[in-house]
Formats: C-alpha cells, sequence, structure tokens
C-alpha cells in the first residue's frame, strides 16, 4: 500500500466515470481522506453539493477546513448501507446526480498501528471501521469456535489453508489471548507452507477477519441495491473494488440491473417494474502502469461504472 494517504486511485476514470455537473448533486460514500472529494467538488460550480459519508469517525474528523466549512459539502458520519435513509432523510431520494464507492481499507487506517488493520505493524488487534462498533477482532477470535473460523477464513479470505490456520489460533488462544496484529501474523506464518506463499502468509486471514468484523460484504449488497433508488434518471453509479469477492458481487450486481428480469426477458413488453434500471458504461478499468508506480495501491483496483436509466 502506498505511504501517502491523499493519493486517490484511479481519479481521472472515477471523475470521467462521474460525468460532473457542474450544478449536480454527488455522494462520495467513502470519503476516507477526502482525495476523490475534493476533486469532485473542484469540478462543481456554486450550486452544486456534494455529500460525503463514512463510517470512521477519524474519517470525518480529518476533513480539511476547506471542505468542512464549504457551504455546498455536507459531512456525514453513517454507514453507507443507511444511504437510502441518508438521502431520504435530505429530500435527495432520487436526486443524485453521481455515487461513489472506493471499496476496502484506506491507506491511512492501514498506517496506523493502533487500528488494527495491518500485520505489519504491530498494534492491538481491533479491525474496526467504526471504533464505537462493540465487537472487534481480538473479542470475536477470542471466542469464535474453529468450525466457524474455519468457515471465515475461507469464504472471506479465499485461503485455502483455512483449516490449519483456525486449528493454530484456538490453540494459541487456549495458551494466551490473541490481542496484537504482531502475534496474530505470526501465528498464521508459523502453520503456512512456504509453497503457498506468493503474498505475506497473513494476507487472506486479516482480510478475511476484517470484512467479517465490518460485515463489509453485506453493506456493499445493501449500497448497492440502495444506488437505485437514491440516483436520478443519467445519474451514475462508480464503484472501486480491490478484491474478487467485492468486485464479483459489484459484476453480478450491475449486470443483473441492467437487464430485464428473467421472467420477461426476450419478451416484446415488460412491464415497467421489471425493465433494467442501469446501463453499463463500458469496460471495467485498472490502473495504469504509470499510476500503479505513483500510488501501489492502484494495482488490484477495478473501477465499474453504471448509468440509472
Amino acid at each position: 500500500m502506498n505511504g501517502n494517504p491523499h493519493v486517490p486511485v484511479l481519479l481521472g476514470p472515477v471523475l470521467d466515470g462521474l460525468d460532473i455537473k457542474r450544478d449536480g448533486c454527488y455522494v462520495d460514500a467513502t470519503f476516507g481522506r477526502g482525495g476523490h472529494a475534493t476533486a469532485i467538488l473542484e469540478r462543481l460550480g456554486t450550486n452544486g453539493r456534494l455529500i460525503a459519508i463514512d463510517r470512521d469517525a477519524q474519517a470525518i474528523a480529518s476533513a480539511s477546513a476547506s471542505l468542512a466549512n464549504d457551504s455546498r459539502v455536507q459531512l456525514i458520519r453513517n454507514d453507507f448501507a443507511n444511504l437510502a435513509a441518508c438521502m431520504g432523510e435530505r429530500g435527495l431520494t432520487g436526486q443524485v446526480d453521481g455515487l461513489l464507492l472506493d471499496l476496502g481499507v484506506s491507506s491511512p487506517q492501514l498506517d496506523q498501528a493502533d487500528r488494527g488493520f495491518s500485520f505489519l505493524r504491530d498494534g492491538p488487534l481491533d479491525m474496526r471501521m467504526d471504533t464505537q462498533q462493540r465487537l472487534d477482532a481480538a473479542g470475536w477470535l477470542a471466542s469464535v469456535d474453529e468450525k466457524t473460523l474455519k468457515r471465515v477464513l475461507y469464504e472471506y479470505g479465499e485461503e485455502q489453508a483455512a483449516p490449519r490456520i483456525a486449528r493454530a489460533i484456538v490453540s494459541a488462544r487456549a495458551i494466551a489471548a490473541i490481542e496484537s496484529t504482531g502475534r496474530l501474523a505470526g501465528i498464521v506464518e508459523s502453520v503456512v507452507p512456504a509453497h503457498a506463499r506468493k503474498k505475506h502468509p497473513a494476507t487472506k486471514t486479516f482480510q478475511a477477519i476484517r470484512i467479517f468484523i465490518n460485515d463489509e460484504l453485506q453493506q456493499l449488497e445493501a449500497v448497492l441495491q440502495q444506488s437505485i433508488t437514491v440516483l436520478r434518471h443519467g445519474g451514475r453509479l462508480c464503484v472501486i473494488s480491490f478484491h474478487s469477492l467485492e468486485d464479483r458481487i459489484v459484476k453480478r450486481f450491475m449486470r443483473a440491473a441492467s437487464r430485464e428480469s428473467e421472467q420477461y426477458r426476450g419478451m416484446p413488453i415488460v412491464p415497467a417494474e421489471f425493465q433494467p434500471r442501469l446501463r453499463l458504461v463500458g469496460k471495467d478499468i485498472v490502473a495504469s502502469s504509470a499510476e500503479i508506480a505513483l500510488n501501489p495501491r492502484a494495482r488490484s483496483a477495478r473501477l465499474r461504472v453504471a448509468e440509472r436509466i
């Protein structure tokens, strides 16, 4: 990951994908440190509107004075799974011209050892995007049964060594609680075979636990469904994903929403409620080699764009 937390991934393609209108209303539902939001705001006129949402209180608190004090901007601390409610409360249902989702953990979250997201920095085993959430990674690992842990590692981390990792974690916690990222990474590293180490051996385990703790995939499915409600006709949905689990959900959603419902497919007359709701805009976009050289986080990024019809 790139050490600079202010480098927004795929910025040019995102701005093109959103097709920004100067007087439009745009939602950055994954504000992070405001890189995309700042660039969107620069393209808005005096009547434009930008709403920035993030579940991480530190992200909202980090907003620059120029953003926080701009009358066109509203900062909201909330889960993006509550997008429809947030827009409804502001009279913006069906009025949003563009919605951006930049999924996964942000560079600043990874860079702060005390957030517990990174196996490269020893710190408390937290992993909560919303630090007011009750359950953290250490608490979950202290009580989860081996079968459930194995399932989470396999389903959310696509970890082939899930059985031996789960067994090792359960054995290790019987000796002493697993409360630091360094200890968890060491346990995983001790049981992952050398031939399976294309990346750091703890990569998939940390990904799986983080996704589970933060309910990331379920929240993604919820916000995608709600995007249909909040976007106006012609509004754009831009989603950046960083691993196959996220991208698969986004791809399937956009593809399904761009077709008639299956029971009416190929019929000459399709009732309005079963007609396509999105139009796919171009093919998925990945970062150029030049961007990857400047920002290694972009290496696994993939952008998909669709338009409300």
